[in-house]
């Protein structure tokens, strides 16, 4: 994990985007020449700091849901937080997939328990927000550089 990445996660976890976060692009590849048969390239192997990442994608996946659902006034910050870390580290679409499968697994588990903005609902919240905190800063200490 570089250290972009680290100074991205907790920007993201503390909603200091970058300036530029979302503006970067990554440059088009030129077109390749055609092939006889082209086969894709390998999935790279997965960083050491997967796991983390994919938890964090989901826990921000879920304080996309309950946030909303209880009308908080940064609710729709965690979607965009979400497209800045795809735009971090979405690097190939195996990975991209990955990413959006755990946001949307978080996001999917609190729709299907909470309806209605209830005391569970912001308890729910306010612990998720703890662990997404505590995930960002290890995040950044460890692989952070």
């Amino acid at each position: 994990m570089t250290a972009r990445l680290a100074c991205l996660a907790l920007a993201l976890w503390l909603g200091i985007l970058p300036a530029n976060a979302q503006a970067q692009r990554r440059p088009a590849a030129s077109p390749a020449p055609p092939a006889a048969v082209e086969q894709p390239a390998p999935e790279p192997p997965p960083p050491p700091y997967e796991p983390q990442l994919l938890q964090l994608a989901e826990v921000m996946g879920s304080l996309a849901y309950l946030r909303t659902l209880c009308a908080a006034v940064e609710a729709r910050d965690w979607r965009e937080r979400m497209a800045a870390l795809l735009e971090a580290e979405g690097r190939t679409p195996a990975r991209r997939e990955r990413l959006t499968g755990a946001f949307n697994r978080g996001f999917r588990a609190y729709a299907a328990t909470h309806r209605l903005c209830t005391d569970g609902s912001q308890e729910a919240s306010s612990r998720l927000a703890g662990e997404g905190e505590k995930l960002a800063r290890g995040l950044a200490g460890r692989f952070g550089g």
